[in-house]
C-alpha cells in the first residue's frame, strides 16, 4: 500500500530549518494551492477543546515498547520573519519497530503510536518515542508523519521526518521531496544510546 493510502487509512495521533538563521527574513513563499486538505478537518475539531492544555513535551512510546529509544525535537518558526512561533499544535505519528501502525483505539482513524505536543512559548517542542521502523514490503524509508495546526487554521502536511543516510534516503527520495514546512530530512545522532534529532518547522504561508 502506498504512502498516501496509509496516511488516509491510519492518521495517527512528530531538521530542516537550523534554528541559527531564525532571525533572517525568509523570501516569501507561494500559497500552495493543496495545502489544506478536508480529511484532516476532524482533527481540528478534535483539539478544538483541548489546545491550551497540551504539553509541549511528551512521550509516545512507553518503556516497555520494544525498539530502540529516539527524541526528536524543534521549533516551529514564522514563514514570514523566521522567528520561533509558539502555541502551535504538531501531530506526529509512526510505525513500530515491525513498520505498521496497527492497534490504535477502536472506532478511530489512529496509529497506536501517536501524539501531539503545542509549542511553547520559545515556539520550541520535543517528544521521545522508538524508532520506526520501514513498512515490512520496503516501498518507504522510515518516517514520522507531522501534522501541523496554526491558532485559527486548518490543519496541514508537512514532509515527512525521515533520516539521513538510512534505508532509501538517498538522492532520488530527497529530489522528490516538497520541502512542506522546511526540510525533514533529519540526522540523527546517538548520544548515552538515544537516537536523537531536530526537526525545525517553516510553517506554510496561508490565504489571507
Amino acid at each position: 500500500m502506498g504512502d498516501s493510502a496509509n496516511r488516509r487509512l491510519v492518521l495517527g495521533g512528530l531538521g530542516g530549518l537550523a534554528l541559527g538563521a531564525t532571525a533572517a527574513a525568509h523570501a516569501q513563499p507561494a500559497i500552495r494551492r493543496d495545502l489544506y486538505n478536508g480529511e484532516l478537518d476532524y482533527l481540528a475539531r478534535e483539539f478544538s477543546g483541548a489546545a491550551t492544555r497540551i504539553p509541549a513535551r511528551i512521550q509516545i512510546a512507553g518503556a516497555s515498547e520494544p525498539g530502540e529509544r529516539m527524541a526528536i525535537s524543534g521549533h516551529t518558526l514564522s514563514w514570514r520573519t523566521g522567528e520561533p512561533v509558539p502555541g502551535v499544535i504538531i501531530y506526529a505519528y509512526h510505525t513500530d519497530n515491525t513498520g505498521r501502525y496497527d492497534g490504535g483505539p477502536a472506532g478511530t482513524r489512529h496509529a497506536r503510536l501517536r501524539g501531539w505536543v503545542r509549542t511553547g512559548a520559545d515556539g520550541g517542542y520535543s517528544f521521545t518515542s522508538i524508532k520506526p521502523a520501514p513498512y515490512p514490503d520496503r516501498t518507504m524509508p522510515a518516517h514520522i508523519h507531522y501534522i501541523v495546526l496554526e491558532p485559527g487554521k486548518p490543519p496541514y502536511w508537512i514532509d515527512d521526518v525521515v533520516f539521513d543516510g538510512e534505508f532509501r534516503v538517498d538522492a532520488a527520495y530527497k529530489a522528490k521531496m516538497e520541502n512542506r514546512g522546511g526540510n525533514g530530512v533529519t540526522t540523527l545522532t546517538r548520544p548515552e544510546g538515544v537516537w536523537t534529532g531536530v526537526r525545525d518547522i517553516r510553517l506554510e504561508r496561508h490565504p489571507a
